[in-house]
């Protein structure tokens, strides 16, 4: 079955921590919805986001800001962790096997400094978006 047109997630930044750019320097983005405690929002992306229409996957396409980003791995409990908490551990290191279980791995490029209404976009199918 395949999904309808259109990303398969969306989420719209409403607040960025002030640790999120020492993050950002070393290629690692992390999501949580903006119920997130305060320890864990300093160093956070946070969204409003609704959960995912289909799980992400290897080959599927991330768009951040327009700029966009091949997934290259996505961890066994990244998917649940995305779903039930709004959490996502974005890495921009090109490894196609996860090193943790929750990293959803993109290609290794520098990651664009996040900002309060930056969309983050996924779709299933690599032209679409563009």
């Amino acid at each position: 079955m395949t999904a309808p047109p259109g990303p398969i997630y969306e989420l719209e930044v409403t607040a960025v921590g002030p640790l999120v750019s020492e993050f950002t320097a070393h290629g690692i983005w992390v999501f949580f919805h903006e119920n997130a405690p305060s320890e864990v929002a300093e160093f956070a992306i946070l969204h409003q986001a609704p959960p995912p229409r289909q799980p992400l996957a290897p080959g599927h396409m991330l768009e951040i800001g327009g700029e966009r980003f091949a997934i290259s791995a996505v961890g066994p409990v990244a998917n649940e962790n995305l779903a039930n908490l709004g959490h996502l551990v974005l890495k921009a290191n090109g490894l196609s096997e996860p090193e943790l279980p929750g990293d959803v791995c993109v290609e290794a490029r520098p990651l664009p400094e996040p900002s309060v209404g930056l969309t983050l976009r996924v779709w299933a199918d690599a032209g679409e978006g563009a």
